[in-house]
């Protein structure tokens, strides 16, 4: 999978996440990396950055400021594509948090 918009990071991924919860429930150190919390809230920040240049560039076509539909158009791209990439993330969170709730003890 080509990653175009550098949302996925691959020291970030979900290697990361699983060797944080591995670390905390063996009783080691988890690593110094950045926490989940924080790549979901930089992603999140990026996401949000992609569809306000995808407005901005829309508003500029249509004020006349820019004549470059292209370049409108691949902003728009990228913006639905992070969005749907997002969506997908929430997807698996709350598909993971269902499987952990059904966990008997």
């Amino acid at each position: 999978m080509v990653d175009s918009l550098g949302l996925i990071q691959q020291g970030n991924g979900s290697g990361a996440i699983h060797n944080a919860a591995w670390s905390r429930a063996s009783g080691t150190k988890p690593n110094d990396g950045p926490s989940f919390n924080d790549v979901l809230k930089q992603n999140l920040e990026q996401v949000n950055q992609l569809q306000q240049n995808a407005e901005m560039a829309i508003e500029d076509l249509v004020s006349g400021r820019r004549d470059d539909v292209a370049s409108v158009m691949i902003a728009k791209q990228k913006a639905d594509l992070a969005f749907q990439m997002l969506l997908q993330v929430r997807n698996k969170m709350l598909a993971a948090l269902e499987e952990i709730k059904e966990m008997r003890v």
